[in-house]
């Protein structure tokens, strides 16, 4: 089984590739493809999806990964699956006739940063400097629920600790979290869900 990443930018595209192998096991054989953000991601999916459907090998399987950025998530994930049908492609949501699938779509709610926040140890081993108080703070609980945007509150919590006082690096970020992150004790919900979706095409 080979697994082909599609995410809007290269701070996903850093994570994912630390990630993939601590979810999907250290053998599981991936790629990942970054695009220049959502909208690009977007408007070129379903072209790409296309393409993938002249000669993907029976034992690919496509991960498309965007960020809901505080829009209708099922509109958006509408899109995506139109996308999928639209390209003769089978998804995780509405697969071909007997089942066949090709794509699943992911979402994270409402951006990548809420996984980080979803492992505030993973963020504190990188950025020691970052208080330890902020889980018992009740506008972190719920990563997926951060209000004003999270990697605008990842960049506020970095900055007054002293980190990316030019601004939030989300490329160099992702890199040093994700090297700390432990999939198993992470409370984001969409991350839970993409982890568990990954390892259930692990085991195909």
């Amino acid at each position: 089984m080979r697994l082909e990443f599609l995410v809007e930018e290269p701070s996903a595209e850093e994570a994912l590739s630390i990630l993939v192998p601590r979810i999907a096991g250290p053998n599981t054989d991936f790629g990942i493809h970054a695009f220049g953000g959502k909208r690009d991601l977007l408007k070129q999916l379903p072209d790409r999806l296309r393409g993938y459907k002249r000669w993907l090998p029976n034992d690919w399987r496509i991960v498309v990964l965007v960020d809901e950025d505080r829009q209708d998530c099922r509109r958006l994930k509408r899109q995506m699956e139109r996308a999928c049908r639209d390209a003769g492609l089978g998804s995780k949501s509405n697969p071909l006739p007997g089942g066949r699938t090709h794509i699943v779509n992911r979402l994270a709610i409402e951006e990548l940063e809420a996984w980080f926040f979803g492992d505030l140890e993973a963020v504190r081993s990188a950025y020691p400097r970052v208080p330890p108080y902020l889980e018992s703070k009740a506008h972190y609980r719920d990563p997926d629920a951060i209000k004003g945007g999270t990697w605008e509150a990842l960049e506020r919590v970095l900055q007054r600790a002293g980190y990316h006082p030019g601004g939030l690096v989300k490329k160099r970020a992702a890199r040093d979290i994700a090297s700390h992150m432990d999939p198993e004790r992470n409370r984001s919900r969409s991350f839970r869900l993409f982890r568990d979706t990954l390892r259930d095409l692990a085991r195909v």
